[in-house]
């Protein structure tokens, strides 16, 4: 029989998250297995899921409970001529997973190596980076229903993935813990083939000297650019980038080009224009500007860090001066990527 998962008063959020903000929890709990979901399932009190905490912006004390991922396990739960079916707990640490399936001689995740956090938040932001969503490479996910302690799983289509997005922002269980994410099974290619048109990427491996890569290639490659641009939370309180790369329609994205025809630019299947968030931040001088204990880095101007002391309203109030700045500037509305609670 399961033991009831052991739950602490009044602890300590900063060092849970990478951001590194005051703010404690009235309860917490970690949970191991799927059945100590199961046996807190029912209950009307506030939740909130945390895995890694490295998307999550504490502006204060949260009164309810924190279910803290810890479900680790990874195993090859089947294949069929055309992929590997890769399963991981929902705790498993993302970028250790990645390089595991690597090892393994499992390609298709290598371009989101060193993305911080944990297997079961990549779903819920669909996370990604040099060309690849997670969503591209997901089979399903497992999650308990904790209004009744019932197991659910969703396919792809399910999940109703898009830019920075699922079924699980879309229906606000990332911010209500209604449904927990307990595992994830990836669809991993056999036929695979590089992706390696940003680019950074293309930089690197040409200064590598590397014409046909190989996945391990690539995550080498995409590991040595995320160093150089991003900064290391261990060193740096950060919770990566901050901002969404904002999605315009095209004629808005016709008129900012006649501006700033130098402005960075990626057309979509759709018929928007996606542009670089980290672009038009820099444009307005925030890159390396501090705002009392927080700016934004001056290496990757997506990227808000705090460099000691700081509060979630000082984070908040940064957030609302570049938001602002490129807004007056561009027309362009930024929406964070990180959840506040």
């Amino acid at each position: 029989m399961t033991n009831a998962p052991r739950i602490q008063s009044d602890v300590d959020l900063a060092a849970r998250t990478t951001l590194a903000l005051p703010g404690k929890a009235a309860r917490f709990a970690s949970i191991t297995r799927r059945e100590e979901l199961e046996m807190l399932a029912g209950s009307t009190e506030q939740r909130f899921v945390l895995g890694g905490g490295s998307n999550v912006v504490l502006t204060g004390d949260f009164p309810g409970l924190i279910l803290h991922m810890a479900i680790h396990g990874r195993e090859l739960a089947g294949e069929d001529a055309d992929a590997w079916y890769v399963r991981a707990g929902a705790g498993e640490p993302w970028h250790e997973f990645v390089q595991w399936t690597l090892a393994q001689g499992w390609p298709g995740l290598e371009n989101l190596s060193l993305i911080p956090g944990t297997v079961g938040a990549a779903p819920v932001q669909n996370i990604g980076a040099y060309g690849l969503e997670v969503g591209e490479r997901l089979h399903c996910v497992g999650a308990i229903d904790m209004d009744n302690g019932q197991a659910c799983r969703f396919d792809r289509e399910a999940c109703r993935f898009g830019y920075r997005d699922s079924r699980f922002k879309q229906e606000g269980w990332h911010l209500d813990g209604r449904m927990v994410i307990t595992d994830v099974i990836f669809s991993l290619p056999k036929c695979w083939s590089a992706r390696t048109r940003y680019a950074d990427v293309a930089a690197e491996l040409d200064a590598r000297k590397i014409v046909n890569p190989t996945p391990a290639a690539i995550a080498d490659a995409v590991s040595a650019v995320r160093r150089r641009k991003l900064a290391d939370p261990a060193v740096l309180a950060n919770a990566g980038s901050f901002f969404q790369n904002p999605v315009v329609d095209g004629e808005q994205a016709a008129r900012l080009l006649a501006s700033h025809p130098t402005m960075p630019h990626y057309p979509q299947p759709d018929g928007r224009t996606k542009l670089a968030a980290g672009w038009l931040i820099e444009q307005t001088g925030w890159k390396g500007r501090w705002l009392g204990t927080v700016g934004m880095y001056e290496k990757q101007a997506l990227v808000l860090v705090n460099r000691g002391g700081a509060t979630g309203a000082d984070v908040l109030a940064l957030m609302h001066a570049v938001q602002n700045d490129v807004r007056l500037r561009f027309g362009v509305i930024l929406s964070p990527e990180p959840v506040f609670i």
